[in-house]
């Protein structure tokens, strides 16, 4: 039997989504649907969308505002909180150690990473003496473009690999990004206390700025999050995207300041490397990670800003696709 706690293990989404069903109106409630989306039909529900008749058959409204891209997953939270649960534990179903993987992997990664770079490769980062300390570093940036590249590696099958919910008019699948980013979530946060015992034990403490760190994880998220929205809904239409995003990903890691620093690169080169979203990103996590330097305001409110319209850019373009996911699948 796996190792898991019984909180992990949830029942089918079926029942949670009929209870949404059934505040929807019904044909009683609703006695004609008007032919025009001018006139819609407005329900209260918090699942189901406007509809209106478009050539005899019913058609749905679906948000494309910024304000409803914030309101979607505050509406769904307890589908949301309920699809990533399923979604963590789901990973783990049927092995024996259950979801202390989410605690193995990150620790096993460290252990690599210390002993190919540190001892086999004797690489060093400024400020570090010996192959602990420099796992140390690496860690911090690894961890930040983990969590990008899980959101991303994932994003092209959200919908292709939930047929069922696409064709239900009831469900939004619009949870699908927010759902893989809070997975997401879940494993960094796992990551980072592994990271923070690991420094405690090689240096002796926890820099206090470790608590800017979900500051930096705000643009990340977003940033993970539109990425994701375009992703999984412009896969439905051209599949070849889901075989080549681990690629694109795989190059990405070697062109982000994940295994070096911003400083060790020639500076005819650093502004590609600057073009890179994630460069500024993994580098103000270091910062804030390992004590070393200011928080860039600044930046980090720039950095928001832009992700944030980049999210609600890459979500109206999900909304307007998402009317041709049924006839795709």
């Amino acid at each position: 039997m796996p190792v898991c706690s019984t909180s992990w293990r949830h029942p089918p989404l079926e029942p949670l989504v009929a209870s949404e069903r059934q505040r929807c109106a019904t044909d009683r409630d609703v006695p004609s649907l008007p032919h025009s989306p001018m006139n819609p039909i407005v329900n209260d529900s918090p699942i189901v969308h406007p509809s209106y008749l478009r050539d005899g058959i019913e058609s749905v409204h679906h948000a494309k505002s910024p304000l409803e891209l914030v309101r979607t997953p505050w509406r769904h939270l307890e589908l949301l909180r309920e699809l990533v649960r399923r979604d963590v534990a789901g990973r783990y179903r049927g092995s024996s150690l259950g979801i202390i993987w989410s605690l193995l992997h990150p620790l096993a990664m460290l252990a690599a990473f210390t002993i190919v770079f540190g001892v086999f490769l004797q690489a060093r980062w400024a400020g570090t003496d010996n192959s602990l300390q420099f796992s140390v570093v690496l860690f911090a940036g690894l961890i930040v473009f983990s969590f990008f590249a899980e959101c991303v590696n994932r994003a092209p099958l959200l919908v292709t690999m939930h047929p069922n919910f696409v064709k239900k008019v009831v469900f939004p699948l619009e949870l699908f990004p927010w759902m893989v980013v809070g997975t997401a979530l879940f494993h960094a946060g796992i990551s980072v206390l592994v990271w923070c015992v690991f420094h405690a034990a090689v240096f002796g403490n926890i820099p206090a700025s470790i608590l800017y760190l979900p500051l930096v994880f705000v643009p990340l998220a977003l940033l993970a999050l539109g990425v994701s929205f375009a992703l999984s809904a412009t896969s439905v239409y051209l599949r070849d995207i889901a075989q080549a995003t681990p690629i694109v990903v795989q190059i990405l890691m070697f062109v982000s300041p994940v295994f070096y620093s911003v400083e060790s690169i020639p500076p005819a080169f650093r502004p590609l490397l600057e073009i890179n979203p994630l460069t500024f990103l993994i580098e103000q996590a270091r910062a804030v990670m390992l004590g070393r330097g200011p928080v860039d305001w600044t930046g980090l409110c720039l950095a928001t800003a832009g992700t944030l319209v980049f999210a609600w850019i890459t979500y109206a373009w999900f909304q307007h696709l998402r009317e041709g996911f049924a006839d795709v699948l």
